[in-house]
């Protein structure tokens, strides 16, 4: 799979929305989802630094590296 993205974990520990993260971080809400549903080809550290501050954490709580079973 290579990269997880974890973001509705912390969404969920800080009881918060995509719509009040989007307005928070100043991307859209349609942006963020890309995102945190692994879609995105991606991520700017301005972005990442924004949510790592919003969100209070790392970037290791935020994105999860998975060795894909076929390169195993």
């Amino acid at each position: 799979m290579g990269i997880r993205v974890e973001i509705d974990v912390m969404l969920a520990k800080r009881k918060m929305g995509v719509g009040e993260l989007s307005e928070k971080i100043g991307i859209t809400p349609a942006n963020l989802a890309v995102l945190k549903n692994g879609r995105a080809k991606a991520v700017r550290f301005s972005t990442l630094e924004a949510l790592c501050r919003e969100l209070e954490c790392q970037p290791g709580d935020l994105l999860m590296f998975e060795e894909d079973s076929a390169n195993k």
